[in-house]
């Protein structure tokens, strides 16, 4: 199976900004072990401006532009090297996809995308993406990686997007303020109740939340993939969700 996996900077990095090694290195040793099995993966990951911030000695996440491009292009260069060592240790080659709004939106830079991530995984290497952040503006921004990852999932038609966050699924309300909300294990098409579940919420490191979560469903529900959001926390979970066990909220048409 062609299997995309977001990771978001929730699931890298500590609150602090500085990567939470425990769980990068029990991630790239379960991803790797998915790809010796052998499937195809294409990673797209947050966590440059996060790690950016970290490595930066920043109190906090800037809000300026010029700030923002600047940790990013810190904190991607970690990033990459990070992914490099742990996933050489299992003998992975990674390579890495910088990527804005014009390499999608333009149908021919989007085909010369296409080709290079196709070409990238017959050569058995493990491409890993992420919004090109410094030089990402409101003009050519894609906005978030849960986005990003289902164009990318549609582009090269995946059988599978999984997006690991810091929240275990939908629910059927907001489990940290209602106690009754229950954990939706299967939603097979995006309609408005659907959406109503949705809420806003931007975490201090990353952005997103359920809103572009549910917008990467609707892409890849449209384009015949199924997408899985699941905690990020125990990066077993991705051995349980291609075991077809119920981790998480799965979107999917097809009948049980």
């Amino acid at each position: 199976m062609r299997i995309v996996v977001k990771i978001g900077t929730s699931t890298l990095a500590h609150p602090s900004g500085h990567l939470n090694i425990r769980r990068v290195e029990s991630l790239c040793r379960v991803i790797s072990d998915i790809k010796n099995a052998g499937h195809e993966i294409i990673l797209v990951s947050s966590g440059a401006i996060g790690m950016g911030v970290g490595k930066l000695g920043l109190r906090e996440k800037p809000k300026d532009m010029p700030s923002k491009q600047a940790a990013a292009a810190v904190g991607q260069c970690e990033l990459m090297y990070i992914y490099d060592k742990l996933f050489g240790e299992y003998h992975h080659t990674v390579a890495q996809l910088l990527i804005t709004g014009d390499d999608t939106a333009n149908e021919t830079r989007h085909q010369n995308f296409i080709n290079t991530l196709n070409r990238l995984l017959e050569l058995g290497a493990l491409p890993i993406l992420n919004e090109n952040d410094t030089v990402a503006t409101d003009e050519i921004v894609i906005g978030d990686n849960d986005t990003l990852a289902a164009i990318v999932a549609e582009s090269v038609r995946a059988g599978l997007l999984i997006l690991l966050s810091d929240i275990d699924g939908l629910y059927t309300a907001d489990p940290h303020t209602d106690p009754d909300a229950k954990l939706l294990h299967r939603v097979t098409k995006i309609d408005g109740a659907i959406r109503s579940l949705a809420g806003v919420s931007v975490t201090n490191q990353g952005t997103g939340g359920m809103v572009t979560k549910l917008r990467a469903a609707e892409i890849c529900l449209r384009c015949g993939c199924d997408m899985v959001i699941a905690n990020g926390n125990n990066p077993a979970n991705l051995y349980d969700i291609l075991d077809g066990k119920p981790v998480g909220t799965t979107f999917t048409e097809k009948c049980l």
